[in-house]
């Protein structure tokens, strides 16, 4: 329905299904989403936003590096992730807390990243998502391979590749784009448009009047979506995922959405962008308009948010506690989860590395009663993956 008036056309209408005040457009409600599902999914992003506060607080305290937060892009993370199957790839950049953990990362894991410890970018088996890519659209390769190798293969898969607005500014969003239309590989490209590539506007980022539309020019759908608008993300999402999956190619939708925060915990947003701009959007945060719209409903008011939040705070604390407790990385770890067979000048390197801890270990005075560990890596142990 949505794709088909977008092809071949520069439209620069953007699919809204629930506006910002709460008010559904019942004719384009997607049939599998009842109040039931749209509570379910709102209590996600509830959880998600608690998650990636806590995360945020942790970097400020010291026990977290650098850290991004996904405080106003929950219901884009949330609906796509539902329109697909648990066998897809999600391919992300460095914002997707709320997609990977959906998807199936445990929370104490990204937390992990984010810490520094390479575990955190192991994910269990059978879970097929990415690690973080911090180095801007280069992930979107990896999305558009990991598609073509699953329809080559035969495999009932599809890779959904999540990036910013700044990446359409990169050589590899168009080297994939292209690639993708030329054979019609079974990929999602979801432009997560949050108006900023760090401090550069989307303004100067691209001359044309939407991001979506430069889909048409390797010759595929792409759709601007309001990216606040749970009901919308995941209609024009499952549409995608349908003709990826038929084996009609590829689909790029521009989320229209708004990043609340700093680019990074490292960054202050304050010095390129105004407090009136961050506050004109804040009426169209995803979750106020999903609590007037489930409020309507009879199924949120204030009492439930409360209750909400006090029970997913007891679990935000354990996570917390579990992230932190996590073993400290082996060299091993470092080094054996790439490759089935490690090149020769990343063993030449693992070899050093352990030799180097060895020596300082063995010069570092070691008090009565601590721990066999001389520095924020263990010197041996680990096991090949």
């Amino acid at each position: 329905m949505f794709l088909e008036k977008y092809t071949d056309k520069l439209n620069t209408d953007m699919v809204q299904i629930l506006t910002p005040e709460g008010v559904l457009d019942e004719n384009l409600r997607p049939k599998e989403f009842t109040d039931e599902i749209v509570l379910e999914l709102y209590k996600k992003m509830v959880f998600c936003r608690m998650c990636s506060d806590r995360a945020l607080k942790m970097q400020r305290s010291g026990r977290m590096g650098t850290f991004t937060s996904v405080e106003g892009q929950e219901a884009l993370q949330i609906a796509t992730e539902f329109a697909i199957k648990k066998q897809d790839w999600v391919v992300p950049a460095f914002r997707e807390l709320a997609v990977m953990w959906a998807h199936g990362v445990p929370m104490e894991n990204i937390y992990q990243y984010w810490i520094g410890n390479e575990m955190g970018s192991r994910p269990p088996q059978g879970v097929h998502v990415l690690p973080v890519s911090i180095p801007v659209g280069s992930q979107m390769l990896h999305g558009v391979g990991l598609s073509w190798a699953a329809k080559l293969q035969g495999k009932d898969e599809i890779a959904v590749n999540y990036f910013g607005d700044g990446a359409t500014s990169e050589g590899d969003f168009h080297e994939a784009m292209n690639f993708a239309g030329v054979f019609k590989t079974p990929t999602i490209f979801i432009c997560q448009n949050n108006q900023f590539a760090i401090s550069t506007p989307r303004a100067i980022q691209t001359a044309s009047k939407t991001i979506a539309q430069k889909a048409l020019g390797y010759g595929f759908p792409g759709v601007l979506v309001d990216g606040n608008d749970l009901f919308a993300m995941y209609a024009v999402t499952k549409e995608a995922e349908q003709r990826a999956r038929k084996g009609d190619g590829p689909t790029l939708i521009e989320a229209y959405t708004y990043r609340f925060g700093d680019h990074s915990s490292s960054d202050d947003a304050t010095k390129y962008r105004e407090k009136s701009e961050v506050e004109a959007w804040r009426p169209k945060d995803p979750m106020k308009r999903l609590q007037v719209y489930l409020g309507k409903k009879g199924l949120w008011n204030e009492k439930i948010e409360e209750d909400m939040r006090a029970k997913f705070q007891v679990e935000v604390d354990a996570i917390t506690e579990k992230a932190i407790a996590m073993p400290v990385q082996t060299v091993d770890e470092i080094f054996d989860y790439t490759y089935a067979e490690l090149p020769p000048a990343l063993a030449e390197q693992k070899a050093y590395l352990k030799t180097m801890l060895a020596k300082k270990a063995a010069l570092r005075p070691q008090a009565e009663g601590e721990p066999q560990r001389a520095t924020a890596i263990k010197e041996e142990g680990g096991t090949n993956g």
